[in-house]
């Protein structure tokens, strides 16, 4: 449904004059000046532009997205309503996007006088009248300047991972349109595991097979009991490592077997025993287990120092692309190997991670890029003839799964 801002507009020319002049809001100017595409696939809506090129779009969950026309984009509001409130109350937003709560009320309001006294003086004497016209108009709420700033800044960081802008043509993400540092991807796929684990840790036994019959839920549990140590944790570890050993051998499984056994009660024995024999896998993967208490708590400090670290930015990149599949985090991991493609000249061995990357949550059309990079830098024959029969396959597969979805 048309939100009802955005309705007015639409019906009443005086009004959409208005808003295009001086609030940069033409509903006249909604072609941008390129195909563009979400890179979730979402729907994506032009409804207006500006004088500089730029474009609003409403994607599918009612959020507004700005895409400049230099290569830059990120969202400004929850809803066309909002960024309007964003609009309207901060003409000359833009120059704000490097601002955040942080900054503090004096120095925003300095930033924000400086800007509208430009305005005012170069062509818009009447700023503050026009303002109360529109905003009394449109029925938007009048907010302070410095709430309309924290709104902002919160929407840009909404930004990724559903509403990353692409080149439709070149598949190339926008750049963001802030300069704000992001969480890494280990603390947003973490953050799940953090919230369980503390629930568990509470103590009540009702909610611990839920977490822990649950896999995506349970290796992110364990992934955040191993930068969390505590040795109360260790009937609730005993609990994860059951439910875990009734998968396949995993690098969970050797975890949550590590973390049991660095303190390995006696009563621990015949547990870690069942999981170290359940299959070929099983011994395999957990060769050299020790059979008496002290030897194991040895075995597991060794295996613990050699594999698995204290500090989540030392973890491998493949360890949270795994479990960001795991937790269904699809989009987080695509905006992640997305940038990580973009950076400049990646290596041949980075190029094939992030293909198979690409190809693991079926994203064909950047593994497609990622290969043909990978192609382009091949200096012999054999070289161009093996990446050139793998870029065939990804096409293939492409032109598959694009018919599966038709």
């Amino acid at each position: 449904m048309t939100e009802r801002a955005l309705r007015l507009l639409r019906q009443d020319p005086r009004l959409a004059e208005l808003a295009a002049f001086p609030f940069a809001f033409d509903l006249s100017r909604a072609d941008h000046v390129e195909e563009v595409r979400l890179a979730s696939g979402g729907p994506l809506e032009p409804i207006a532009g500006d004088d500089s090129g730029g474009t609003y779009f409403v994607c599918g969950d009612g959020s507004v997205l700005y895409a400049d026309s230099e290569g830059a984009a990120g969202t400004i509001g929850d809803s066309v309503d909002e960024a309007l409130e964003i609009l309207v109350g901060l003409p000359g937003w833009q120059d704000y996007v490097g601002l955040s709560p942080t900054d503090g009320e004096a120095r925003i309001l300095a930033e924000i006088a400086d800007t509208e006294g430009d305005f005012r003086e170069d062509c818009v004497p009447d700023l503050d009248e026009r303002r109360t016209e529109l905003r009394g108009a449109l029925g938007l709420p009048e907010r302070s300047p410095v709430q309309l700033v924290a709104r902002l800044h919160a929407a840009l960081l909404h930004t990724e991972p559903d509403h990353l802008l692409l080149n439709a043509v070149e598949h190339l993400a926008y750049r963001r349109l802030d300069p704000h540092p992001r969480p890494p991807l280990w603390e947003q796929v973490l953050a799940k595991g953090r919230t369980d684990l503390a629930l568990l840790r509470t103590g009540d036994r009702t909610v611990w097979d839920g977490v822990a019959g649950n896999r995506g839920r349970r290796v992110a549990v364990l992934r955040a009991a191993q930068y969390d140590r505590r040795n109360t944790d260790h009937t609730l570890l005993r609990h994860l490592l059951k439910h875990e050993a009734d998968a396949s051998m995993s690098d969970e499984l050797r975890l949550a077997v590590v973390l049991v056994g660095l303190q390995c009660l006696p009563e621990d024995l015949p547990l870690l025993r069942e999981v170290h024999e359940t299959t070929y896998d099983t011994w395999c993967g957990l060769a050299g287990l020790p059979e008496e208490a002290g030897e194991v708590r040895e075995w597991a400090r060794s295996f613990d120092d050699s594999n698995y670290g204290v500090d989540p930015d030392d973890e491998l990149e493949c360890t949270w692309l795994e479990l960001a599949r795991e937790q269904g985090m699809v989009e987080q991991a695509r905006a992640y190997l997305i940038r990580e493609l973009d950076a400049t000249n990646p290596s041949r061995p980075q190029l094939a991670f992030l293909r198979e990357e690409f190809e693991l949550i079926g994203d064909y059309t950047q593994a497609i890029r990622a290969q043909r990079q990978l192609h382009s830098l091949q200096d012999t024959d054999r070289g161009r003839a093996a990446t050139g029969a793998l870029l065939a396959e990804l096409e293939r597969k492409a032109v598959e799964a694009a018919a599966a979805e038709s």
